[in-house]
């Protein structure tokens, strides 16, 4: 595992999601970029950076929402392990195949989310199967451009290389 790219990696999503936050319907979080990113460290290094990275990106989160403090850091981190055990077990290549992994753990964080806050205020809260859906397709759309982006870019970085060389070559003269 590596910790740098871990932290790096929470860092971007929570710094992302707190600036896309204000443009999104009501200020509410339609988009989980935190949980594409826990999700996106578990499939990347495996399932400890993916418990890392679902510690601290939840509890991040918690602290700046303002919510009760572990909540969303207990679902993260199960969803961020999951996904790691998951990312271990089988050969998930393609940007699609990492996608759907995204749309289980959205549906697994939620559920989960819904959950600890009904078992600590001691009612179930009230869940809207739309905005569940919403969620889901969102964070699924994040992580489907992220993977695809992360898998195109070596083939960018190499075809921007090869147009930089001089045309004074050894092959020309």
């Amino acid at each position: 595992m590596k910790f740098t790219s871990v932290f790096v990696t929470v860092m971007v999503a929570v710094l992302l999601q707190t600036t896309l936050a204000r443009f999104t319907v009501g200020g509410s979080w339609v988009v989980d970029l935190v949980l594409v990113g826990v999700v996106f460290a578990g499939l990347q290094w495996g399932p400890t950076a993916g418990l890392v990275a679902g510690t601290m990106g939840g509890l991040l989160q918690d602290l700046l929402a303002g919510e009760v403090v572990g909540v969303s850091g207990l679902a993260k981190t199960i969803v961020g392990f999951l996904a790691g055990v998951i990312g271990t077990q089988f050969v998930l290549t393609r940007p699609h195949a990492r996608s759907i992994i995204v749309a289980g753990g959205s549906v697994a964080h939620r559920v989960l989310m819904l959950a600890l806050v009904g078992l600590i205020e001691q009612r179930w809260p009230g869940a809207t199967w739309g905005a569940m859906l919403a969620e889901t397709g969102l964070n699924t759309a994040a992580g489907f451009f992220l993977f695809q982006g992360i898998t195109a870019l070596p083939g960018m970085m190499a075809r921007r290389r090869a147009s930089r060389r001089t045309s004074f070559g050894r092959r020309q003269w």
